[in-house]
């Protein structure tokens, strides 16, 4: 068994498919359009599907608000540097919510970003 993806629902496909590509690096692997039920895949990750975990995001048509609730925490994603990362994402227009720096009660570096519709986002340095 493996994970394959991490579905998240958006308001906006068009600017989410733009931030996980354009700010955070991922490429767009596959996008289906579902007429009959009204709805968008798309499925962005920064390797094949086959090759590791990918991000999937849903569009249903129609749907111009959602509510994250209290129980989703974040996605995680690993940077050679969450300094460099940071500065990158803003240069980019990304938003970041805690800059890089040790976790609290540790040593690994980490930071927090948000994508367009509030999910938060982990990047956690690997040197």
């Amino acid at each position: 068994m493996r994970i394959l993806h991490t579905m998240l629902r958006v308001v906006n496909l068009e600017t989410s498919i733009a931030y996980y590509s354009d700010v955070l690096g991922m490429k767009l692997l596959r996008r289906t359009d579902y007429p009959e039920g009204k709805f968008t895949l798309a499925f962005l990750g920064y390797t094949e599907e086959a090759q590791g975990a990918v991000i999937e995001l849903t569009h249903n048509w129609g749907v111009t608000q959602y509510e994250i609730g209290n129980a989703f925490g974040h996605i995680a994603i690993e940077v050679d540097n969450a300094y460099e990362a940071c500065e990158k994402i803003k240069q980019r227009g990304g938003k970041v919510v805690r800059e890089a720096g040790p976790m609290q009660h540790g040593s690994t570096v980490l930071a927090f970003v948000e994508d367009p519709d509030g999910y938060k986002i982990e990047l956690i340095q690997t040197r």
